[in-house]
């Protein structure tokens, strides 16, 4: 089934083609890693589904729906999660009320009930709490709950990251880079809990740069080369891939292949 879908994205900054025609579709209970050389539009192309930027072509579909030109904090309501490359952690929030913050969205807050400290407020704070802490549970980091998040080791930062973006219970979840900056040990677990998302249920979509990570997770590649669509399809696919070998190794060079 078809979460999140793309057609013919484009948009231009300053005369530059960023994204020309982009097309893509995100299924639930897949992977779906978009990768390219630096330049080619991978962050661009996040930016507008996630509602940053607004494409001057082309539509977003969220479940079947139109959702192109919505701000973020709207196509959050209706499913969909994004983290960034930069952490967008809140250091002196304790690790709990970071992942909280993100059920803002589920919770029904009304200003004369919080100042009265009704009881279906504080029905509605332990049960934010409780899906919390099931989410910190997920990540495995139920036992830094109560630690300041600025405690975290950085890719313990890294899941603190998605379990605050499930907070709000997304249909399709957007990594970007998830284990950028992570050593081996790091990047194991977000390949574990990335799966283990998939296999929940959520379309993932990630650009990442670690293609041993991408190839071991992915169900789908989606590779981009100035803006526009170069290939397409299964990692193994797509690594055989002639035109993907020569943006790769011949003319973006060895280098730009290892940091794609």
């Amino acid at each position: 089934m078809s979460r999140l879908r793309g057609e013919g994205l484009s948009i231009a900054f300053g005369g530059v083609r960023a994204l020309d025609g982009v097309s893509f579709s995100a299924n639930a209970g897949e992977v779906l890693a978009i990768i390219g050389p630096n330049g080619a539009g991978k962050t661009t192309l996040f930016n507008i589904v996630s509602g940053l930027y607004r494409a001057q072509a082309g539509r977003v579909f969220l479940d079947g729906r139109d959702v192109t030109g919505l701000p973020p904090h709207a196509l959050a309501a209706l499913g969909l999660a994004r983290t960034f490359q930069n952490l967008q952690i809140f250091f002196r929030m304790s690790v709990l009320e970071n992942v909280m913050v993100g059920r803002h969205l589920k919770e029904r807050r009304r200003l004369f009930a919080e100042l009265l400290g009704l009881p279906s407020v504080l029905r509605e704070n332990r049960e934010s709490r409780r899906r919390a802490l099931a989410l910190l549970a997920f990540v495995g980091l139920a036992d830094r709950a109560e630690d300041p998040a600025q405690s975290l080791p950085y890719g313990a930062l890294k899941r603190l990251e998605i379990a605050r973006a499930l907070a709000s219970e997304p249909k399709v979840l957007m990594l970007d880079e998830p284990a950028a900056g992570c050593n081996p040990v790091e990047t194991e677990e977000i390949d574990r809990l990335v799966l283990a998302l998939a296999r929940a249920g959520i379309a993932v979509v990630l650009v990442e740069h670690d293609m041993k990570l991408v190839m071991r997770i992915s169900d789908r590649v989606l590779v981009l080369d100035r803006g526009r669509v170069l290939a397409e399809g299964r990692p193994q696919e797509v690594r055989a891939d002639p035109r993907v070998i020569e943006a790769y190794l011949g003319r973006h060079g060895l280098q730009t292949a290892h940091a794609a």
